[in-house]
Order: structure tokens, then sequence, then C-alpha cells
């Protein structure tokens, strides 16, 4: 048998074999090989359309496909012996194409070139990955709504600028993660569109001379339409670019719902318990429980966002068509394809385990004063200007502080010191229940509302 440096497919021009070091240094296969299935998918349409535009014979093509199976049923048996030598998955695969089925596997090539071959690889392995991102993202968001419909007047405090605020109810919380995650999906929808687009015949830039159908291949493939400029086709990696930007804001979200996730199982909160499965403990603290799972996928959110801003440096500068430089937007996609899924299994797993410690959000919620501007809103509807209103609340609040005491607790004469325009009525809205109950409108906190949030979302998903 010819060695691997002799067999290389590309060799007719040269005349001495390719350095042991440089052959190391090109090899995409140790990662590319991901991508056999694909790739042979891709040669079965393409060989099924040389036969029927009579480039090839109907035997010839039968022939050829023969091979192609078997390599795949070899490939997924582990049986398939993978060279470096013969650089990538596509020169692997047609090297024992012909020494499997003989000079015909040579035609295999035929009106196609690596540039347009593997940029169809790439769309058929993404739009497979896109769709199942989709039902990860599904699985995650199910699990949420679960977790807030038990909890749809479950009272907590809503911050900003980690301060408490006003009080929320914690399903109202939790579908907030819904709605970001809903947008994910959109944009992986709307990624999915460009990314299924057959570039098959656009050969190495310029197109073939051969007479091929291309809409023929791309139907067998399931791409919706082709590209229209060879040129452009070859060479266009905005498609990864894209799901790789998407790919991050998932991540950021992940990473943003990971923050609150370990801030509210802190001791300092201790909102909420994680079932011992989902953490890990100290190697020396041996009462520690860690939310690591969460903390990990923070961590992981910089291994996406790097990966978006490497493919976006290696295009940044290449000029038309092909350029080796895209050997590396492989690496990159697989790793952020592979982190985006797992990171979206941790949390379709670990948010059922959580456990709600109510009283402590409450109580959280009370210390916080979080009812002030409850106060303030009734007194404008007592006539009060609202930013007079304001400072008259501020006022009720830096006496509660001074006396230790809960707005909910302060006796109406007190209230009655800063405005005469407070009565009685006025504990409904300084009560958490009464101030969760009256934002009772759409994409508002209260418990009715969340209801009504739930049943819409789940129609969605």
């Amino acid at each position: 048998m010819t060695s691997d440096k002799a067999k290389k497919l590309w060799g007719g021009r040269f005349t001495a074999p390719t350095d042991e070091f440089v052959e190391q240094f090109t090899e995409s296969v140790s990662y590319d090989k991901r991508l056999a299935h694909y790739d042979i998918a891709g040669s079965i349409a393409h060989v099924k359309m040389l036969a029927k535009t009579k480039i090839i014979s109907k035997k010839e093509c039968d022939e050829i496909i023969a091979g192609l199976k078997q390599i795949e049923e070899e490939i997924a048996s582990n049986q398939f012996k993978w060279s470096t030598a013969l650089e990538d998955v596509h020169m692997n695969i047609e090297s024992v194409l012909v020494e499997h089925i003989g000079e015909v596997g040579k035609k295999l090539h035929t009106a196609r070139s690596r540039n347009d071959q593997i940029a169809t690889d790439i769309r058929l392995y993404l739009r497979d990955e896109i769709d199942d991102v989709v039902l990860k993202i599904n699985e995650v968001m199910t699990a949420l709504i679960t977790l807030a419909d038990e909890h749809y007047d479950t009272i907590m405090p809503g911050l900003t600028h980690m301060q408490s605020a006003q009080p929320i109810t914690f399903g109202h919380h939790l579908l907030a993660w819904v709605e970001m995650l809903l947008r994910d999906r959109s944009r992986l929808a709307d990624c999915r569109v460009r990314v299924n687009v057959s570039p098959l015949g656009s050969a190495a830039l310029a197109g073939t001379t051969f007479s091929i159908d291309r809409n023929y291949v791309a139907k067998i493939l399931g791409f919706d339409e082709v590209t229209q400029n060879s040129l452009d086709a070859v060479s266009d990696r905005d498609f990864i670019v894209e799901f790789l930007a998407s790919a991050s804001l998932i991540m950021m979200h992940l990473s943003r719902f990971s923050e609150e996730i370990v801030l509210w199982m802190s001791q300092a909160n201790q909102f909420i318990n994680l079932d011992d499965a989902w953490c890990t403990g100290s190697s020396i603290m041996p009462q520690k429980k860690n939310p690591d799972i969460p903390e990990l996928v923070r961590g992981k959110t910089g291994r996406v966002y790097g990966n978006l801003l490497a493919l976006l440096t290696i295009m940044k500068a290449q000029p038309l068509a092909y350029n080796r430089d895209n050997q590396e937007d492989k690496a990159g996609l697989f790793d952020a394809v592979d982190t985006v899924k797992m990171c979206l299994t941790v949390y379709a797993g670990l948010i059922p385990t959580i456990t709600v410690r109510h009283e402590s959000m409450l109580e959280a919620a009370e210390e916080g004063y979080t009812t002030a501007t409850d106060l303030a809103d009734y007194l404008v509807v007592q006539g009060l200007a609202f930013r007079d209103a304001h400072a008259v609340v501020g006022k009720v609040v830096q006496y509660a502080i001074k006396n230790n005491k809960l707005l909910s607790a302060l006796s109406l004469s007190e209230l009655q010191q800063y405005s005469e325009l407070i009565k009685d009525d006025v504990f409904a809205v300084l009560k958490l229940e009464g101030s969760v109950s009256t934002r009772n409108h759409v994409g508002g906190t209260a418990p009715a509302q969340v209801k009504t949030q739930i049943a819409r979302l789940k129609k969605q998903i």
C-alpha cells in the first residue's frame, strides 16, 4: 500500500513530501472529523447530482454511494483509521473511498472543491446543532415556568443596585429569565434561516465548467436555497459569527442567572437551597456546600465570548476568496456548541432541585422598606405631586430607620406627622401582599399576572 505522503490528493504539483512538522501544523482532521457524517451526506447528494446530469454514470454513482456508506459504518464502529498526513476529514474519506472501490472513487470530487465542501459540511452541522440547542432552551424554560407556577405568589425583594427596591413575586422574577431565553430562541431561529443555504457547486471560488444542478443538491440536503455568488459562498463565515453571537447572549443570560443563584444561596440571603447532588464541598472546610455548578457556568461564559472574538479576528483581514485562516473557524465553533449545550443541560437539571425559603425572602422584603414607593403612589392618588410625595416618604423612611420599625408597623399617627393626606386605608398598600397585588397589569408582578403569563408562555413553548 502506498504511504499517506504519496497519496495526497493534491500532490501532483509537488516534487518533495510535506515536512512532518508542517503536516502536524496544518492538519485539522483531529477535530474536523466530527463533520464526517455531514461530509458523507454532502458527498452522496453531490454524486447523485453528477449522475442526474450525466457527468458520471448511474453505475459509478451507485458504487461511490456504496463505498461512502461503508465508510460511514466504519466511522460509527470506530474502525476507520484517521490520518493527520491526509490533513482533513474530506481527504481522509476520499482517500479511503478510493482504496475501497478503486479508480471510480476519484470521480467523487468532480465539479467541487474542498472550499465549497467544507462550507456545506459546517452549515449542515450547525443547522442540526441549532435545532438541538433550541430543544435544550425549551427544557430550561419549562423548568423555570414550572418553578414559577409553584411560586407565583411567593414574595421576595426586587433589587436595583443590589439594594432592596420594591416587593415582587418570585414567580415574576423567574419569568424574566424565560423572556430572555425566548429572545435567545428567536435569534437562533433567525440565524438558522441564513445557515440553511447551500454553497455546494461554488467549487473553489468561481463555480464550475460542468453543467451541474445546484438546486437538486440543495433539495436533497434540505437547504432552503442556494448561494448566489461563488466567491462569497466559499469564504463566508458570517453565519458562524452570527451563531457565536447568539451563543454568547445565551451564555450571558445563563451567567447572570448563575450569579443570582449564588447570591440567593449565600448565607447572607438564604433565599434558596440546591439539592446536594448539584453542589460540591471543600477539601479543607467540612461544613461547606458550594454552588460550584452555577459558578462554572458563569466561568464558561468567557470561553464562548472568546470563540466569538477569535472568529471575528480571523475574518477581519481576509481578502476574497477562501484562505487557510478559515481552518481555525471550526475548533471555536465546536467548543461553543458543546459549552452552550452543556450549560443548558445543567440548568434543565438544576432548576427543579431548587428549594425556596419563603420566610427568608419575605423577611428581606420587609426589612428593605420596599413598599416606600407604594406610599408615595398613595399620596399622589390623594392629590400630592409625585416629587412632593417622594420627599414626604423619604422622611417617613428616615423616621422608620431611626426607630427600627417596618413601614407597615408605623401607627397612623406616626405617618400623619409627615402628611395629613394619609388615612387609615394606607395600611393596605404598606403590606407586601397589597403592594404586589396592585401591580396587576401586563408585565406586572401581581400573582394574577404571573398566572396569566405562565399560561401564555406554556403555549409558546
